[in-house]
């Protein structure tokens, strides 16, 4: 410990303030070291907390140097057994990635769906974008030529062309995932 000596720990040596900062300095570095070591996921608010735990217990400290570390190192055991205990408790969340979804039973959500009318075909259009989602229902579901859907989105022929395209594209790469193939 390269700060803290035997003398700084006696009675009166120093005030509360300055032994708490030359214990802090001497052993931070050693309990944030420990807590990373653990993995835990925040140890420096670990280490805060085991420095707030051992401030107002300083004066009780008894077996010098090697006492103190000591009773710094056990707190922070405690908090790390206390850290493990809470994450263990409480279940881990994982997001949901349908390409990781390995089942081959149709959703309660599909089944609803289907039970009110909508097709897989209306399933696949509601995962396109906004532009390209609306281009495809005017073209398909109302029929409307090109000329007539951009006149109704307010572009130009050219852009609802392309809309179309990339529409067209994207349906045929969902097509092609494995969940739409039976």
């Amino acid at each position: 410990m390269e700060e803290l000596s035997e003398s700084d720990l006696g009675p009166g040596a120093r005030t509360q303030h300055e032994l708490f900062t030359l214990v802090y300095r001497a052993l931070a570095p050693a309990v944030l070291g420990y807590f990373k070591g653990r993995g835990v996921d925040d140890p420096e608010a670990l280490a805060q907390d085991v420095f707030l735990s051992v401030l107002p217990r300083l004066d009780g400290v008894t077996g010098g140097i090697a006492g103190l570390r000591t009773f710094v190192f056990s707190v922070a055991h405690a908090r790390a057994v206390d850290y493990y205990r809470r994450t263990e408790r409480r279940p881990r969340t994982v997001d949901y990635d349908p390409e990781e979804d390995d089942r081959r039973v149709s959703s309660a959500e599909h089944e609803a769906l289907v039970a009110a009318g909508q097709t897989d075909a209306e399933l696949l259009i509601g995962r396109l974008r906004g532009d390209q989602r609306e281009v495809i229902m005017l073209r398909i579901v109302a029929e409307l030529s090109i000329e007539e859907v951009a006149d109704v989105l307010g572009k130009s022929p050219g852009a609802v062309k392309q809309l179309q395209r990339r529409a067209l594209k994207a349906l045929r790469d969902h097509v092609s995932e494995e969940e739409w193939v039976r």
